[in-house]
């Protein structure tokens, strides 16, 4: 029986190999496409554009169905592909968890509704804005939920009548092309292809004439360097950039309640999610009392191989990764920071799991809080003024997420109003939702995604007046 890895792996000699995250042995060969594969895949999807177009919402949006079916229908299979690449276990908030959102996320784009809207009217004068396909979308996936996020990107642009072309990480692109084969079992030749490869690849995508929009989740450097190639073509842009996400919490509030789902909140696919919490701000009231319930589970949480049932916990996806992790544990050991749980690497489960670790005692100014460390490691900060909470947590040049934590709801939204993020939580961190938009500020990009907004952000606005 051929399975989907068989289906989109390549021979040893002919491609690039990929490794378990967690082993390091080999799962398969990515192929390594060439700029001439790039152009082929760009050319076919211009061409194929007009007729996926003209099938209108309601055949586009049939098809997406289909497809989430597809994927429901292979879901172990992409799950065990995908735990085994990027390294979050089958169980738990991860691998099973991400394939299922795959068709969520795919079953909501082709159920929005996006009607035109009527902006003005008087008399006989009417004026109406309606949303065309842009053309071609050029899709630029992370390593970190690399199947979730390639859906939120492909599955709105689908929707609204693009073509697509994918370019997965290099980390991951196992996975993205099983997805991508699911996928193109159901679309029209031309219509969406991934194209894996170095730099050079995504830098000659996003910079291509016939790509009229550019979507990208990753690191901010990168982000300024798809502004910068897209610039002379004008393409749109949907940047999803770093997150050093910090939550709040306020005085009086009762952290047991709380505790799990602020460990959650930081250590989601074991830290490595760009809207996890990264940064702990917490009343002095409540202080010791939050630093040993996030230890005591930091503690106790499974960790290990994905594909052993009851990890929930597993290891950091690549070796700079992982080096950027323990650097950033010692810089803070060494500068006097308290190791409350954690602090070390689990050399016992493999090369690059790291244990879940709690730092107290530090402050702003530390690397482990004033940088984005996308590991299974949380700083916590004491502080004694709400307003100086806030400012601090406002002090970073980053805005993707941000939540408040505390019983009075009321006074969580009041802080919440002040911090700067595309998206402020109470009493939870991270939680999104297919119709809600997401999207960052400062220097976590711009654009917004999902529900309407996302498919407004795929297509051309053109007002009618008569």
């Amino acid at each position: 029986m051929t399975t989907l890895l068989d289906t989109v792996t390549v021979a040893a000699d002919a491609g690039r190999p990929i490794p378990d995250a967690a082993t390091r042995e080999t799962i398969g060969y990515a192929p390594v496409h060439s700029l001439a594969d790039l152009e082929a895949a760009i050319g076919a999807a211009r061409r194929a554009q007009p007729a996926w177009a003209a099938l209108g919402h309601a055949e586009r949006s049939r098809i997406l169905h289909a497809i989430a079916d597809d994927i429901e229908a292979n879901a172990e299979e992409l799950a065990t592909l995908l735990s085994r690449e990027q390294g979050k276990p089958l169980d738990g908030p991860n691998a099973r968890f991400e394939v299922g959102a795959c068709a969520v996320w795919t079953r909501n784009a082709a159920d929005t509704v996006l009607e035109p809207e009527l902006v003005f009217e008087n008399g006989a004068a009417r004026a109406e804005v309606h949303y065309d396909p842009l053309g071609v979308v050029g899709a630029i996936g992370p390593w970190n939920w690399p199947m979730m996020i390639t859906v939120w990107q492909i599955a709105p642009s689908l929707r609204m009548g693009n073509t697509v072309v994918v370019k997965p990480s290099g980390f991951t692109p196992l996975s993205v092309l099983a997805l991508v084969e699911v996928f193109n079992r159901h679309l029209p030749e031309g219509v969406m292809a991934a194209v894996t490869g170095d730099r050079e690849i995504g830098s000659t995508l996003a910079a291509h004439p016939s790509v009229d929009k550019i979507m990208f989740t990753g690191s901010t450097p990168t982000g300024r360097k798809i502004v910068e190639a897209s610039a002379h073509n004008l393409a749109r842009l949907t940047l999803e950039l770093g997150g050093n996400d910090a939550g709040i919490v306020l005085p009086g509030t009762d952290v047991a309640s709380h505790a799990e789902d602020l460990f959650w909140g930081c250590f989601i696919n074991t830290g490595q999610t760009c809207a996890a919490l990264k940064r702990l701000y917490v009343h002095e009231s409540v202080y010791e009392a939050t630093v040993d319930a996030l230890a005591n589970l930091a503690r106790k949480m499974p960790m290990g191989r994905g594909l052993e049932a009851g990890n929930v916990l597993g290891p950091l996806q690549n070796q700079n990764q992982f080096d950027i992790v323990k650097n950033l544990v010692d810089s803070a050991r060494d500068g006097g920071a308290r190791i409350a749980a954690g602090g070390e690497p689990a050399r016992d489960l493999g090369p690059l799991f790291f244990q879940a670790t709690v730092v107290a005692d530090i402050e702003d100014g530390a690397p482990l809080v004033d940088e984005e460390q996308f590991g299974p490691v949380i700083p916590v900060i004491r502080y004694a003024d709400v307003d100086d909470a806030v400012a601090r947590a406002n002090a970073s040049e980053q805005g993707l997420g941000a939540s408040v934590w505390s019983d009075d709801v009321d006074a969580a939204v009041e802080v919440a109003r002040r911090l700067q993020a595309g998206t402020v939580w109470i009493n939870q961190h991270g939680a999104l939702n297919p119709q809600v938009p997401f999207g960052g500020t400062k220097a976590s990009g711009y654009g917004q995604e999902f529900g309407a907004a996302g498919l407004k952000a795929v297509a051309a606005p053109k007002v009618i007046s008569r």
